[in-house]
């Protein structure tokens, strides 16, 4: 029997499983308790991009975006080290973060985590710069803080089969 998505698709584009999969992710790996909130915008002028794509059932893309300070601050949880400029360690750890962030918001359905591959993480820094998707099935987009920090995540479905 073949297995198909669009039966599951309130379950897929459910907002409670992105903020819930980042309140794992923030809580688990890094100790963080964070929470969504309306109106988050990253403001940074150098931001820190990571994307992660979704190949199978479902395509797409996990996007975690924050500011450079906050992606340092994230690293340094993460690793124990203290980080004066985004270097290759800060934009792994963002990759990894932006993986594990994918990786839970799938495992939230069962067809889709048994049936969807993740990318190998891409990370982007820089300033002014727009991530464009053209014409999503769906997307959750929501603005998380911790502490002072703010970040983005959003999740972009082109296509469910």
């Amino acid at each position: 029997m073949a297995v198909s998505l669009r039966e599951s698709v309130q379950r897929v584009s459910d907002p409670q499983n992105l903020d819930a999969s980042v309140e794992e992710v923030f809580q688990m790996m890094l100790s963080i308790e964070c929470k969504r909130e309306a109106g988050v915008a990253v403001e940074d002028k150098e931001t820190v991009t990571s994307v992660v794509g979704f190949g199978g059932l479902l395509s797409g893309a996990c996007v975690f975006r924050s500011g450079a300070k906050t992606a340092m601050k994230i690293a340094a949880q993460m690793t124990g080290m203290e980080f004066d400029s985004v270097d290759n360690t800060v934009k792994d750890g963002i990759g990894e973060i932006c993986n594990m962030l994918a990786g839970a918001w799938k495992g939230k359905v069962p067809e889709l985590a048994a049936n969807c591959g993740l990318s190998v993480p891409a990370v982007i820094t820089g300033r002014d710069y727009h991530l464009h998707v053209q014409a999503p099935e769906f997307q959750l987009h929501h603005g998380y803080r911790f502490d002072e920090e703010t970040f983005e995540v959003t999740i972009v479905c082109d296509g469910l089969q």
